[in-house]
């Protein structure tokens, strides 16, 4: 059985920065770092088809479909995020210059290796998302040890090089940031949604770095729709860009599913979103090594106040 013990290596911290937020300066000034993240889970996720004996459920519709049988139209609408939805962003993200960070499945490359050598080319990078897009509270310790180490290996051969991040499809187990830490190599991990800007942990001893991630600018949330979408982007930006030019400028994750906003009508909604942001101008499009490295480099220089 998976080691939930809830008394284990994973602890809350319920203060963080608190009123000392650090005045955080991001390149040129920016007042919000914006990351874009493609999840690329297609293949790898849940299904008869993989010998799992369960059909996944985050797709185009909610159908009851009986869990025992094959679901082929739930399999072809995590395709259409392979086949079509993965082109779409990428030609967007070519158009307006932006570069992404791929939240990839490992296995889900090894079923369609020319996503990631074009992603990589392109210049986007990579933070690890499992071997395969699966919950990690699931396995035990070894099982996720084991894993980790199957998904980095597959990224070498696929993208060409190790992920410079992890995150847990959900959420991590107990375990799992000590196994990252264990195994080297991270220049961070994103198991975590309490923040709006980086922080460090100790792990062991060892000073390890989090990128926060958020699944509130994301496009599960609520119906979906193209403008319940930009809507939430809109308004976060917005907000987070008023606090930057109060001098404590943060970061945005906006999570990307190719098989849900790789539909037109989403992509359009994200291209709305693109366009505006530019307009409005102080905005970091960022990689997500990109912040850790900045942050590395300069979190020391960042002094914290009191929130007024």
């Amino acid at each position: 059985m998976p080691n939930q013990d809830p008394t284990g290596p994973a602890s809350r911290d319920l203060v963080g920065y608190g009123e000392n937020i650090p005045a955080v300066q991001w390149p040129n000034d920016a007042k919000v770092a914006v990351n874009l993240v493609v999840n690329y889970e297609e293949g790898s996720e849940y299904s008869h088809e993989m010998g799992d004996g369960e059909n996944d459920s985050l797709a185009e519709v909610d159908y009851a479909f009986p869990k025992h049988l094959r679901d082929l139209a739930k399999e072809s609408m995590y395709e259409y995020g392979s086949r079509v939805g993965v082109w779409r962003l990428l030609r967007l993200f070519q158009e307006y210059e932006i570069k992404s960070t791929f939240f990839a499945c490992a296995v889900a490359f090894e079923r369609n290796p020319t996503v990631a050598q074009v992603a990589r080319e392109a210049g986007h990078d990579l933070l690890g998302h499992g071997w395969r897009w699966e919950e990690h509270w699931r396995l035990t310790r070894e099982e996720e040890a084991d894993h980790i180490q199957r998904a980095v290996e597959s990224f070498k051969k696929t993208w060409g090089e190790a992920p410079s991040g992890w995150y847990c499809r959900y959420g991590p187990s107990v375990n799992t940031r000590e196994l990252v830490v264990r195994h080297g190599g991270f220049l961070y991990d994103s198991d975590a949604y309490n923040d709006d800007l980086p922080y460090y942990v100790d792990v062991n001893d060892v000073r390890h770095l989090v990128v926060p991630y958020s699944l509130t600018y994301n496009d599960i949330q609520g119906t979906r729709s193209p403008s319940l979408f930009l809507d939430y982007l809109k308004r976060g930006l917005d907000e987070l860009w008023l606090e930057g030019s109060r001098g404590r400028p943060k970061m945005m994750s906006i999570g990307l599913h190719p098989r849900l906003v790789g539909q037109a009508a989403r992509t359009g909604a994200l291209r709305e979103f693109i366009e505006y942001a530019q307009a409005k101008g102080g905005v970091w499009f960022a990689r997500r090594s990109d912040i850790a490295h900045w942050w590395n480099q300069h979190s020391e220089e960042f002094v914290s106040g009191t929130l007024r």
